[in-house]
């Protein structure tokens, strides 16, 4: 991973990163900007991508090649902005659920992968652990996105799943932590240590002390914490 021109101060252990970061890979730098709580717009290749575009503001912002959405909750999937923010030709990767509120999505489930110009994308399931909760197995999508070499992990809203625990060599993952939707932020870090990726960023968190939670409890570890500023003032 190669570190921001500007630099990153420490403390306790944790990267206190400006924004947007950017990452060296085989195919170039891809460059990745925090919009709010769980919306970002990766740039890479000459492409657009949005994940989650949902909250924050879009003014000034180009228009999508790709937009991959979590799950049908409103901190997630806006199908008004979606549709300003796509073009003819935007490919929209979405589960089921979503898909049926979304216009002209293109349905990708838990295991199965989709590939968009240099990127590759893998749906992996999402949901609370225990039944009845916000996130039923199956309905939404977490994502690993393979650019030039580089695994970059979004967890959407979930716990820390089997599923999670078991992924393997991923360089880059933001992982939610929010009660009473996902988890806790002591649970997040239980999570990524077990799959254990270079660097975590913590996002959907709503609250900063979640992070500064989530980060404390990552002390040791080896991964790279990194925070970032999810709720622009």
């Amino acid at each position: 991973m190669t570190r921001l021109a500007i630099g990153f101060l420490f403390l306790a252990g944790v990267a206190l990163a400006a924004t947007p970061q950017e990452f060296s890979t085989s195919s170039g730098t891809l460059q990745l900007t925090p919009i709010q709580h769980a919306s970002l717009i990766i740039k890479a290749g000459g492409k657009v991508m949005y994940i989650d575009p949902a909250q924050g503001s879009y003014d000034g912002l180009p228009q999508a090649d790709y937009i991959l959405i979590t799950d049908i909750h409103g901190d997630h999937m806006a199908p008004a902005l979606v549709a300003k923010l796509k073009k003819a030709y935007t490919v929209i990767l979405a589960p089921k659920a979503v898909a049926a509120q979304v216009p002209g999505c293109t349905v990708i489930s838990n295991g199965e992968t989709q590939t968009l110009g240099a990127f590759k994308i893998e749906a992996i399931p999402m949901y609370n652990l225990k039944p009845g909760g916000f996130h039923e197995k199956g309905r939404g999508n977490g994502y690993i996105l393979t650019y030039g070499g580089k695994r970059f992990y979004f967890s959407g809203d979930t716990e820390g799943t089997p599923e999670m625990k078991a992924l393997k060599n991923i360089d880059v993952a933001f992982v939610c932590m929010n009660l009473p939707y996902t988890m806790t932020p002591e649970a997040a870090a239980e999570a990524v240590r077990a799959f254990h990726p270079a660097v975590v960023y913590p996002y959907h968190y709503s609250k900063e002390e979640n992070a500064a939670a989530f980060a404390k409890a990552m002390a040791g570890s080896g991964v790279e914490v990194r925070l970032l500023n999810w709720y622009p003032k």
